[in-house]
């Protein structure tokens, strides 16, 4: 199982999102808030080296935006840039479909964790803003 940014987003992630009762073989749902890394390969449906979840983003305060990515153990820590992912169609008709955002687990809290070898990929659908109707 190795799926394309492209697939995870447009094929799994979309098919999640607009049927919660969907299912992948390969993949299954985690509450990486609750599981340490080290945990997550016997929650995996398949993979010695990769594995494959769906997981609801936490928010760190119940009104605002930022995402909680602590566990008890650690924090998940952004590295670098999101990444956009384009269907791969041509380039004059590529489409934005979605955002890869890349992780590494540090043991203990902010600011003073200790980085791990853990990296995750998180992918998050880019969403069209709505079309104003000519009324």
């Amino acid at each position: 199982f190795h799926p394309t940014d492209e697939e995870l987003i447009t094929y799994y992630l979309r098919g999640k999102i607009a049927d919660a009762g969907f299912t992948a073989r390969a993949i299954t749902e985690v509450d990486l808030n609750k599981c340490e890394p080290w945990d997550l390969p016997e929650k995996a449906k398949m993979g010695e080296k990769e594995w494959y979840f769906f997981s609801l983003r936490d928010r760190k305060y119940p009104t605002g935006v930022r995402t909680n990515r602590a566990t008890n153990a650690g924090y998940w820590k952004t590295t670098g840039k999101d990444k956009e992912i384009f269907t791969g169609q041509p380039p004059s008709t590529q489409e934005l479909v979605g955002m890869k955002k890349t992780l590494v687990f540090y043991k203990g809290r902010a600011p003073r964790g200790e980085k791990s070898n853990w990296v995750m990929h998180e992918y998050r659908l880019h969403l069209k803003p709505a079309s104003k109707s000519n009324k």
